[in-house]
C-alpha cells in the first residue's frame, strides 16, 4: 500500500515539474500575399500542401516578400524547412520579420531581413546574415549594385551567422529552420543549431519569406507557436510532495534496516 502511495506521489510530482508542452500549429498560407520591388508580382508564390502550409517561389527576379497581411508575428516562434530545388543560380533566400504591408516600397521602412546567399558575387557575400532595413526604400533597386545586393544604404547588416556566416546553401538540400521573434530578441536556428541571436528593441509586424534573384525555393511544413513570456512558477504544492516522498523513503529505509 505504501509503495503504491509512493508511486502516486512520484507521478504527481513529475506531472507538476513537466508541464504539458504546447503543440506548434500548422500555418495556412492561403491568405498570405506578395509584395515586390518596385511593384508587386516581382515573385511568383504558389501555395501547396494539404494544409496550405507550403509555398514555392518560382521566379528569378527583384526582391520579393510573401507574408501574412492580417497578423503580427512578434511573440511567436516559426518553424519549417527551406529548399532550393534547382542547380541554377546562387542568390538570396530568407525571411523578413516585423514587416508591414507594402513596406518594401516605403519611404519610412522599419523591419528586419534574414538573407542567405549561396556564393560570393561582387559585393554580395556568401553566407547567412541579419540586417536592419530602415529608411527610404523607394530609391533602392533590384540590381547587383543596390543596397539589397550588398547590404548598404537602408539595408544595414548587423550580424553574420555563427557557423554559416560565410557558408552558402546547397542545391536541393533541405534545411530545417526555427525563428523566434519577440520585442527584445531575434533568434534563428538552422538544423537545430543557433546561428543568429540578436537582442534589441523590435517593432511588431508580420513574418514573411524573402527571395532575391533566386527561383525554385520551397518553404514547407510551416508551423507557429507562442513564445513563453515568463518562466513557469514553482508550484506551491511541490515542497509538500517532495517532503512526502522523503518521509516515505526514510520509512522504507528504516524497515529494511530493522529487517
Amino acid at each position: 500500500m505504501k509503495i503504491h502511495m509512493q508511486k502516486l506521489l512520484l507521478a504527481a510530482a513529475v506531472s507538476i515539474l513537466i508541464p504539458a508542452m504546447a503543440q506548434a500549429a500548422p500555418v495556412d498560407l492561403s491568405g498570405w500575399t506578395e509584395n515586390g520591388l518596385p511593384n508587386n508580382n516581382a515573385g511568383t508564390w504558389t501555395v501547396q500542401g494539404v494544409n496550405n502550409d507550403s509555398v514555392v517561389q518560382s521566379r528569378n527576379g527583384n526582391p520579393t516578400v510573401f507574408f501574412d497581411p492580417t497578423a503580427n508575428s512578434q511573440g511567436t516562434s516559426l518553424g519549417g524547412s527551406i529548399t532550393v530545388e534547382t542547380t541554377g543560380d546562387d542568390d538570396f533566400i530568407g525571411f523578413v520579420l516585423g514587416y508591414q504591408s507594402n513596406e518594401i516600397n516605403s519611404t519610412n521602412a522599419d523591419f528586419w531581413l534574414i538573407d542567405w546567399k549561396q556564393a560570393d558575387q561582387g559585393p554580395a557575400l556568401e553566407g547567412l546574415a541579419l540586417s536592419k532595413v530602415s529608411g527610404d526604400l523607394t530609391t533602392t533597386s533590384g540590381s547587383s549594385n543596390g543596397g539589397w545586393w550588398n547590404h548598404a544604404g537602408p539595408i544595414s547588416e548587423v550580424q553574420r551567422a555563427a557557423n554559416l556566416g560565410s557558408v552558402g546553401w546547397n542545391d536541393n538540400q533541405t534545411y530545417l529552420f526555427d525563428i523566434i521573434f519577440t520585442s527584445s530578441l531575434i533568434e534563428v536556428k538552422v538544423d537545430g543549431v543557433t546561428e543568429l541571436s540578436y537582442a534589441g528593441s523590435f517593432t511588431d509586424g508580420s513574418f514573411g519569406f524573402y527571395n532575391f534573384s533566386q527561383s525554385q525555393v520551397r518553404y514547407a511544413g510551416i508551423t507557429q507557436d507562442v513564445v513563453p513570456t515568463t518562466p513557469v512558477p514553482l508550484p506551491a504544492a511541490l515542497p509538500l510532495l517532495a517532503g512526502g516522498l522523503g518521509i516515505l523513503g526514510f520509512a522504507g529505509w528504516r524497515r529494511r534496516k530493522a529487517a
